[in-house]
């Protein structure tokens, strides 16, 4: 594998990732089994009352997760995930979100996600990841 991969494999994924890009998220930086990306709520994001919509919040984080178990080429989904909101983001909020791996064991991870405003935390995500067959990109031999 290649001194690059984790960057390669995001290229490749973002180029497919047309979610992420139209939420206006923007890959920051990616290692092996870590990886940030940023966000500015938009007015578009605004719930009811008037502040970020956590579905938008937990996206992020969810994008973050999603590049840093990844980053080895090995196709990965989640299995599942949650959040606990700490605090509200607002309209025009840059967030940043940093996934991390804590462990994996066989075919399954733990990441865990924080998203801030600055040196506030938002929120505080976990997402728990299964391998799958297949890779992300073709490796030359």
């Amino acid at each position: 594998m290649g001194e690059n991969l984790p960057s390669r494999v995001a290229a490749a994924m973002w180029a497919g990732d047309t979610a992420s890009a139209m939420l206006g998220m923007r890959l920051i930086e990616v290692g092996t089994g870590t990886a940030r990306l940023e966000m500015t709520v938009r007015d578009d994001m605004v719930n009811g009352h008037g502040i970020a919509h956590g579905g938008f919040v937990f996206t992020l984080a969810d994008s973050a997760f999603a590049f840093a178990c990844n980053s080895r080429n090995q196709v990965t989904v989640a299995q599942a995930c949650d959040i606990v909101f700490v605090a509200a983001a607002q309209r025009g909020d840059v967030l940043v979100a940093e996934a991390v791996e804590r462990t994996s064991y066989g075919r399954n991870g733990i990441y865990d996600v924080t998203v801030r405003r600055g040196d506030e935390v938002v929120a505080e995500f976990r997402g728990r990841s299964r391998q799958l067959s297949g890779t992300v990109i073709q490796e030359d031999s």
